[in-house]
This record gives structure tokens, C-alpha cells and sequence, in this order.
């Protein structure tokens, strides 16, 4: 797989997963919000470097990411027990939080691919017991590392944007959709596929 890097990450960047001569870190922004934000990511996405829930955590402070799926490492689902202020970011979400209801406190995040995050949600009975946030979807000429299979689709870290910009409003979401192009500017440079001033190209991912 193409976005797949090597486990010892050599020539990589170790935090943001892209070639050294084009690593992000020293661009990414601090984004502070009132919203802590829960990522549950599936272990098939850990080596990706097209994985913007990694992205996401590194200008988050109050963002985490938590492991499922890893083989022989089972799920704890503690992390999942809800106050009543937790809201799950899901297309697919059962309940929907009325115009009223006081915003989350906590939100969870499921990263993986479209199936993936549909078995997180049909195998960890706690997530379909969450009211659920529904974004609209993305403009249809909205630049993408990868083709999502379906018209809603977006990545992680644009969803996350999306549902501060609902929850907390555009300037504090802003940053976050200029991290995720500057990301894809550094990872199609990094295959070559478009030129990044001042860097050379480091391969394919």
C-alpha cells in the first residue's frame, strides 16, 4: 500500500510521518478547544502517512488517539464510559442531538476506512448508545489523498474541523483545513506528483 511507511520510519519524520525534508512539525498549529476529542483509530491506520488523525493530534492539545483492533491487544472500552456529555461523530449515528441539547463536552472520532469504522461501531455496543453529530458533506471538488466511497466522504481530520466549526465555530476550525492542505501539498511532493518549493522529492509513500 502506498501511503504504508516502514516500521523503523527511516528517513521519516518520527511525529508527523513524512519524509524529513518535508516534515510539517515546525508548521503545525497549537489549536486550543473547550471540546475534548477522542480518536479511536483503527491499528491499520497506525503506519499510514496519509493518516490525518495523526495530523489532527499533533495541533490538538485536548485530542487522543487510542488503538483498536491490534492483534492479541484487546479494545478497553472504559475509555468509551459516557457522563452524558459524550457525542459520536458518525455519519451513521442513531440519535441525533436536538437544536437544544447543550453542547458535548467529549467527542468521539472513529479513523479507519468507511467499513472499518462501521465495524467499530456495530462491535462496541457503548458507541451506538451515543447521540450522534452529522456533518453535511464535503464539496464535490474538495482535494483528497484518497478517493472515499461515497459523496459524504471526508478525511478524519476534515471531519474533525467540520464538527468544531459547528461546535465552537470557523475560527477555531480555520486552522485545522489549512493544516489538512498543507498536508497534501507535502505528501503529493512526496510522491513526486507535485512540486514543494525548496524540497526534493523523497520517494513515493
Amino acid at each position: 500500500m502506498r501511503s504504508r511507511t516502514p516500521e523503523d520510519l527511516a528517513g521519516r519524520c518520527p511525529r508527523c510521518f513524512l519524509p524529513l525534508l518535508l516534515c510539517l512539525c515546525a508548521e503545525l498549529p497549537s489549536v486550543p478547544t473547550r471540546t475534548e476529542l477522542l480518536v479511536i483509530r483503527h491499528h491499520k491506520e497506525t503506519l499510514k502517512s496519509t493518516n490525518t488523525a495523526r495530523m489532527a493530534a499533533l495541533a490538538l492539545p485536548r485530542c487522543r488517539i487510542v488503538s483498536y483492533g491490534s492483534p492479541g491487544q484487546p479494545f478497553d472500552a472504559s475509555v468509551l464510559e459516557d457522563d452524558g456529555s459524550t457525542w459520536l461523530l458518525f455519519p451513521d449515528a442513531q440519535q441525533v442531538p436536538g437544536p437544544e441539547a447543550p453542547p458535548p463536552r467529549r467527542l468521539i472520532v472513529l479513523d479507519g476506512s468507511w467499513g472499518q469504522a462501521r465495524r467499530m461501531v456495530q462491535r462496541l455496543p457503548a458507541l451506538r448508545r451515543l447521540p450522534g453529530l452529522k456533518l453535511p458533506p464535503p464539496p464535490p471538488d474538495s482535494r483528497r489523498l484518497r478517493r472515499p466511497p461515497h459523496p459524504d466522504g471526508m478525511s478524519t481530520l476534515e471531519a474533525m474541523a467540520g464538527a468544531l466549526a459547528h461546535l465552537e465555530g470557523e475560527d477555531v476550525a480555520r486552522p485545522l483545513y489549512e493544516l489538512h492542505e498543507r498536508m497534501i501539498d507535502r505528501v503529493l511532493a512526496s510522491r513526486g506528483r507535485q512540486a514543494f518549493p525548496s524540497c526534493e522529492e523523497d520517494g513515493e509513500d
